[in-house]
């Protein structure tokens, strides 16, 4: 099974932005000591997460057209 060109290049700009999305400086935004057990940083780790795999198998989908 081989990956067309833009597919492989698609694949390459969501990791560079999961790689962006959690990173320390905007990790850290979501990191206040006030929050009961860092909850509002755990909730955006699992949505970015679920994004990135979702953008991933959008990706591969669509190039099986």
């Amino acid at each position: 099974m081989r990956r067309s060109g833009s597919t492989g290049q698609r694949l390459i700009a969501i990791f560079l932005l999961g790689v962006v999305l959690l990173n320390y400086p905007i990790l850290s935004l979501f990191a206040h000591p006030g929050e009961a057990g860092g909850a509002p940083l755990l909730v955006y780790v699992f949505a970015v997460w679920l994004a990135l795999i979702g953008f991933m198998a959008y990706a591969v989908e669509r190039s099986g057209d």
